[in-house]
């Protein structure tokens, strides 16, 4: 089951979106096979200290996230958060399976360029075995992320 404070905050906010169930799938090419969807649409979050402070950077799961180009876009200090600086910030979600709605974790949002090209996107819900899947405007509209160039080819 998805994260009950994504679902509700959709079902709130009147989004459509579909529950993809898939077997148990821990990598980002992983879940993207099983659940038969492009790695570009896959929406995959990476959680950063920037500055100190949490945030996401969400981008296809094709791709890595380039710290030298997040850099130049938002300046400061940027580095791959360590899983026990934001483990308690997803008590509901297996850790890795974080859903990109920083809003209802109090962090800022980077999305990479080339997500925002999708007109879907589908991400992990909170577990390893489910996505949730919208229309990329819907996501944008209501998580309100910064857009910027970050994403490198893996």
């Amino acid at each position: 089951m998805p994260v009950p404070a994504l679902t509700n905050f959709l079902d709130q906010h009147k989004v459509k979106y579909a529950v993809i169930p898939h077997s148990p799938a821990f990598s980002a090419q992983q879940i993207a096979a099983r659940a038969h969807i492009s790695g570009k649409e896959l929406a995959k979050t990476v959680i950063l200290k920037v500055d100190g402070g949490l945030a996401m950077a969400v981008l296809p799961a094709s791709q890595k996230v380039d710290l030298d180009e997040l850099r130049q876009a938002i300046g400061g200090k940027i580095e791959i958060a360590q899983e026990e600086e934001f483990r308690s910030r997803f008590p509901e979600c297996d850790l890795g399976a974080m859903p990109p709605f920083g809003n209802l974790y109090d962090m800022d949002v980077y999305v990479a360029d080339s997500l925002a090209e999708d007109e879907e996107i589908a991400f992990n819900a909170g577990s390893f075995t489910e996505l949730v899947q919208l229309a990329y405007n819907d996501y944008e509209r209501l998580v309100r992320p910064r857009v910027l160039h970050f994403g490198a080819r893996v």
